[in-house]
Order: C-alpha cells, then structure tokens, then sequence
C-alpha cells in the first residue's frame, strides 16, 4: 500500500483530504507542522507528499526547496496546494521543484485523480526506471537532470516536464489536449500555441536530439527515432 503524508495546518481541511485519500486505498498520515513532518520522514519515506504552501512553522515553498536538495528526497512526488490569491506561490514552487499544484478550493475527486496521476508518472520508492533513455537523450527523474550525449541540458521547468511526458510515452502519439492537460493542468486557459513554442525551444535546447520530437500534423507531438 503506497504512503501519503498530508501536510496541511487547517485540520478540517487536513481531515479531508486524508479521509478521502484513505478511502481511496492508500495509507495516509496528516501532518499540522513542518517539523511534525520533518520527524515522520526519518521514519519512513513517503510516496507522495501533499503540501499546503502556508504553514504555521515554515513557508511551505522552503520545504519544497529543501526536499528537492536532499539526495534521498529528490525525487519525491509533491503535490502543492495553494490558495487561489497565492499565483506566485503556485509559480515559484513549480520552479523550485514541485511535481503539480491544486488550488483551494477542489473536490475530492479532482484530488483523488490528481495524486494517482503524479503516482504513475513520478519516479516515487519502487517505481519505474529512474532513467529515461532515448537515442542520445537521458533524463534523471530522481535529480530532475537531462543531459545530451553526455553533456547536461538546462531545461525550464515546463519544457522538463514536457520531454519527460514525450519520454515515458515514447512511441506513443500524444494529443495536443492530453499533453496540455498533463504539462499545464487541467485549469490551463491559455492558448494552444504555447505548447507548439514549448516544443520550438525544447527542440533547439535538445540539438540533434530535438529532432526525436515529431509533429503529428493535426493530432500531436510523438517522440521516438529514426
């Protein structure tokens, strides 16, 4: 049974959101405070962390930073939540490392979706390969790192999340609406064009690598050789 931590100040908030990840088969454990949580992880590693970004003893985005500075929390899945006042919240923590992010307020099923989506696509304790490798490609989902025959490749943190949907889905054609939905969230209101200049930039930071990355006129984007 996968563990979730809930770091989260407001108890009855707290309350339910542990109480409807637990009714969704997972082990859930509800954290008020940083340090609460701090001592939980020298216990046991979590597979996922749900994080509220205002906490009483420490800014939940400082959390965010320690966790991804920390070998052998690199890799964790975080999920941010943030209230619908806090933009640049949400943004820096999505820069500084969090996986996704929910505004306050959302419904149970939209969290439930939201955590077993990051749980298939994160490199959380015994999951997939922590490697992604194509051609002359490699992404590190545990250092959240790529490199190009060798070399490394500095990546926003939009076009990271981009080519790791492209990689886990190699082969596979991806619908304009499903990358977006998957790279910008589901309350992304923006205009499609910004996936295409995603895939413009991404392709130039790659090199010869970015032409693994092929247009599927009408549908999508797919990447694989050849």
């Amino acid at each position: 049974m996968q563990t979730i931590y809930v770091v989260e100040d407001d108890i009855s908030i707290q309350e339910i959101e542990c109480f409807a990840l637990s009714g969704a088969g997972f082990c859930v454990e509800g954290f008020g405070l940083a340090k609460e949580f701090y001592r939980a992880m020298d216990r046991r590693m979590p597979d996922l962390v749900l994080l509220d970004v205002m906490l009483p003893d420490e800014d939940g985005l400082s959390v965010v930073r320690r966790l991804r500075g920390e070998a052998h929390t690199a890799g964790l899945p975080i999920l941010l939540v943030t209230a619908k006042t806090t933009e640049m919240d949400k943004v820096k923590g999505l820069d500084i490392g969090a996986d996704d992010y929910m505004t306050k307020p959302f419904g149970v099923l939209e969290l439930i979706s939201r955590v077993k989506a990051l749980l298939r696509r994160s490199a959380g304790p015994g999951g997939r390969e922590q490697i992604l490798r194509l051609g002359s490609l490699a992404l590190d989902q545990g250092r959240r790192t790529v490199k190009v025959e060798g070399e490394p490749c500095e990546l926003t943190y939009k076009e990271y999340e981009l080519l790791k949907l492209l990689l886990v889905n190699a082969g596979i054609v991806l619908k304009r609406d499903v990358i977006l939905d998957r790279v910008w969230g589901m309350d992304f209101q923006g205009e499609s064009r910004t996936l295409d200049m995603h895939i413009k930039t991404l392709r130039q930071k790659l090199g010869e690598a970015g032409t693994m990355i092929k247009t599927v006129r009408n549908v999508g984007y797919v990447m694989e050789e050849g």
